[in-house]
């Protein structure tokens, strides 16, 4: 059964709050392991859900690289060897901030 939209919506935002309680600053996420692992895995789970959303929420928001969310998931969970710090620490800075947004926006609309 498929779950209501507004259940990934609120699991994404409660995994970009996460990865903002988890991060100090640019030097602790960057001296740190134990926030990387933590940082990854919430992108990670955030990043599933964000594919679960249906086709009619992602629209509404097409301003979201919806396929690059998908794309990015798939280099983080099979790529983890190659993990590139930097690349994550721009998602961070640069993409959760839009896609919090977004989300809030989507859950505004499925009150």
């Amino acid at each position: 059964m498929a779950k209501d939209n507004s259940v990934y919506i609120a699991h994404m935002l409660d995994c970009i709050a996460r990865i903002d309680e988890y991060i100090e600053s640019r030097d602790s996420f960057y001296s740190s392991r134990l926030t990387q692992d933590a940082v990854v895995r919430n992108l990670q789970v955030m990043a599933e859900s964000s594919r679960r959303l249906c086709d009619h929420v992602k629209a509404k928001q097409a301003h979201i690289p919806w396929r690059a969310i998908s794309g990015f998931r798939n280099i983080l969970v099979h790529d983890y060897l190659g993990l590139d710090l930097d690349s994550i620490w721009s998602v961070i800075e640069m993409e959760l901030p839009r896609l919090k947004m977004a989300s809030n926006q989507c859950s505004q609309m499925h009150e």
